[in-house]
C-alpha cells in the first residue's frame, strides 16, 4: 500500500508483528475492558458505527489495499497533520460509504451475508475497477502460484501434518530443549513501510501467553501488550488525548497468537482441524503449506521450507471487518542458534495498514521479566515542538 500519514500509522500496529517463531493460539477469557467504539473516538462516522476502533482501522486498511490509495488520497491533504481534518467531507468518502452499502446488499442477497465479494473483488489494488481482460496474464507461460485463502481438503500426496510439525520442532531445537523455554527478551531495530531510518525495538515474552512489544519511535514509544487475557495498544497521538486502545475480536486473537509465538514446542496443540496443503514457492524455494484453525474457526496457514523444515511464513486473518477478512502475513528469515534453539533474527510483518521489518541483534533465553512489563500500557504524550 502507499505511504500512510504519520499520525494514522501510529494506530496501525493492530494486527501485530509475529516476531519470534511459530504460531500458537491462546484460549483466552473474554477481554476485561469494553473496546472503544469508532464513533466514540473519531468524528463524522456515519456508516461504520458500532465497531471497535481497532476494527475500524482494519477497515481503513482494507480500503487502502483494495484501491491502492493512502489516507490523504481519500481524506483532505491537511489530514496528514491534523486529526480533526479527517472528518472533513470529500467525494471519495461519500462514494466509499455508498459502495459499502452496495457490497453489503450483494452479499446479503446472493451470499447469505457472507463476504462473497469485498472491495478488493472489483478494485484488486487499483482506484478504478478494470473492465477489460489482461491477455498477457491470461496466456502467461509461467502462471503465478497463488496460495489459497483457505484450504478446504487435504492435498493428495501431501505428508501428514504431524510429520511436517515434528520436522519443524526438530529443526528448531527438539522437543526437550523447547520444553525448557520459559521466557525471551529480544532486542534489535525496526523500520516501517515509509521510514527512512530504523529505530529500536524490544520484545518481551513469558510462558504461557504473555507478550509485550515496544517500538521506540521518534515520536515516543508504541507499546502493544497481551497479558494472557486482554490486549492493548498505546501510541503517541497529536492534538487529541490518546486512550489506550482495547483490542477486540480478531486483533485480540492475533495478540494471543503473538504471546505464545516464542514457544514452538506447543505448536501441535495450538490449532485444530489441521489440513495438509499443497506445495508453493517463496523466493525460489519450495514450501509446504499446512492449515489449522484458531478457536474462532478462522484459518491460519503455516509455510515450512521443504529443505530445512523451518517455518518461513505465517498467514492469518482477523475476524470479519465490515468489508471482509483482514490478512496478516509474517515472513521469518535469518535463523540463528541461541542456546540450542533456532530463532529468526529477521521478521517482516505485513498487513493492510502497513509493514514492519524487524532485525534482531540480541535474543536472551529464560531471563527474569517483571510482571509489570505485561501490565496495561500508558500512552506517551506527543513530543513538544522544538
Amino acid at each position: 500500500m502507499k505511504s500512510t500519514s504519520r499520525m494514522f500509522a501510529y494506530l496501525a500496529p493492530l494486527c501485530g508483528a509475529c516476531l519470534l517463531g511459530t504460531v500458537l493460539t491462546a484460549r483466552q477469557a473474554p477481554p476485561q475492558e469494553t473496546p472503544l467504539m469508532a464513533e466514540e473516538f473519531f468524528e463524522d462516522v456515519r456508516v461504520l458505527k458500532g465497531i471497535p476502533v481497532d476494527e475500524f482501522l482494519d477497515t481503513m486498511g482494507m480500503f487502502a489495499a483494495a484501491t491502492g490509495l493512502n489516507c490523504t488520497d481519500c481524506h483532505v491533504d491537511e489530514s496528514g497533520g491534523s486529526w480533526p481534518a479527517y472528518a472533513d467531507d470529500t467525494q471519495l468518502k461519500t462514494t466509499s460509504r455508498a459502495m459499502v452499502g452496495i457490497m453489503a446488499a450483494i452479499n446479503k442477497q446472493f451470499f447469505n451475508g457472507r463476504e462473497g465479494v469485498t472491495c478488493y473483488s472489483c478494485h484488486t489494488g487499483t482506484r478504478k475497477p478494470k473492465a477489460i481482460p489482461n491477455l498477457a496474464l491470461q496466456y502467461a507461460a509461467d502462471p503465478i502460484l497463488v496460495a489459497p485463502f483457505e484450504i478446504l481438503e487435504p492435498t493428495p500426496g501431501a505428508p501428514a501434518t504431524d510429520e511436517v510439525l515434528d520436522r519443524y520442532i526438530a529443526a528448531v531445537g527438539g522437543a526437550a530443549r523447547l520444553g525448557e523455554l520459559t521466557s525471551i527478551i529480544a532486542e534489535g531495530r525496526y523500520a516501517g513501510y515509509d521510514d527512512f531510518e530504523d529505530y529500536p525495538v524490544e520484545v518481551f515474552a513469558k510462558a504461557p501467553n504473555q507478550r509485550t512489544t515496544i517500538l521506540h519511535s521518534q515520536y515516543g514509544d508504541i507499546t502493544t501488550t497481551f497479558d494472557g487475557r486482554s490486549g492493548w495498544l498505546a501510541s503517541p497521538i497529536e492534538t487529541k488525548p490518546a486512550p489506550v486502545i482495547v483490542m477486540s475480536g480478531g486483533n485480540l486473537q492475533g495478540l494471543a497468537i503473538e504471546a505464545q509465538l516464542s514457544f514452538p514446542g506447543q505448536i501441535k496443540q495450538a490449532l485444530t482441524d489441521w489440513i495438509p496443503g499443497p506445495l508453493n514457492v517463496i523466493d525460489d524455494r519450495e514450501v509446504r503449506i499446512i492449515q489449522g484453525r484458531d478457536p474462532s474457526g478462522t484459518p491460519v496457514k503455516l509455510y515450512f521450507d521443504e529443505e530445512s523444515g523451518l517455518l518461513v511464513r505465517l498467514v492469518r486473518y482477523s475476524s470479519n471487518s465490515p468489508v471482509g477478512r483482514v490478512p496478516t502475513q509474517v515472513d521469518f528469515e535469518d535463523y540463528r542458534d541461541v542456546s540450542g534453539i533456532q530463532f529468526p533474527f529477521k521478521v517482516t510483518s505485513t498487513w493492510t495498514n502497513g509493514r514492519y521489518v524487524y532485525q534482531f541483534a540480541n535474543v536472551q533465553i529464560n531471563p527474569t521479566i517483571p510482571a509489570a512489563r505485561f501490565a496495561r500500557p500508558v500512552p506517551p504524550p506527543w513530543p513538544a515542538a522544538p
